[in-house]
């Protein structure tokens, strides 16, 4: 038997921080996506005890600066992308804004870490909240596009195309089809 889950992944990694941490003894304080305070000194033999236990989970702990600013690039694309309200100013300026840094240099850096676009990233970031869209099977794909701040269908499809080499149409067939094979 299949299931079809949703969940929220901000939600189910503060959980698991939360659980998972406090089994060894340290209370988190979750500042925002990515980020976890401690108000106590940690030792040396914690940390290494905390990166063990966070790493079956695909957590890392990030201590270079660089990695560090673009970790909070990816997470502020992901708070985002996966915001309820639509944005009403371009990415870019949310991005500035958000980060205190200037878009020309959070676009070097993280072209220089990554080897991709942030305007990439975001857009792969849509696309994968396109398909989980897709697959709850609440919204239609107009108003998918309209979610995800897109001009229209034809954009979010040529998009989705670009990213997944299928049209949104035909993933939706593709989901149908498994569904009812599920089913049967």
């Amino acid at each position: 038997m299949k299931a079809f889950l949703k969940f929220d992944f901000n939600v189910l990694t503060k959980k698991v921080l939360e659980q998972k941490l406090g089994e060894i003894g340290l209370n988190p304080i979750i500042l925002s996506f990515g980020e976890v305070e401690f108000l106590e000194n940690i030792s040396a033999e914690k940390m290494k005890e905390m990166t063990v236990l966070l790493n079956e989970f695909g957590i890392e702990i990030i201590e270079n600066q660089k990695s560090i600013l673009v970790q909070k690039i990816k997470d502020t694309i992901t708070e985002m992308v996966n915001s309820e309200e639509p944005l009403s100013v371009k990415s870019s300026v949310y991005l500035t804004e958000k980060l205190n840094h200037s878009y020309g240099y959070l676009s070097n850096l993280f072209s220089e870490v990554t080897y991709t676009s942030i305007e990439n990233f975001i857009i792969i970031q849509k696309i994968e909240l396109a398909k989980n869209l897709i697959i709850n099977n609440q919204l239609t794909l107009t108003e998918i596009a309209f979610k995800l701040n897109y001009s229209s269908v034809a954009h979010l499809s040529t998009q989705f195309k670009n990213i997944t080499g299928i049209t949104p149409s035909a993933f939706q067939r593709i989901i149908a089809k498994r569904r009812l094979n599920t089913f049967n």
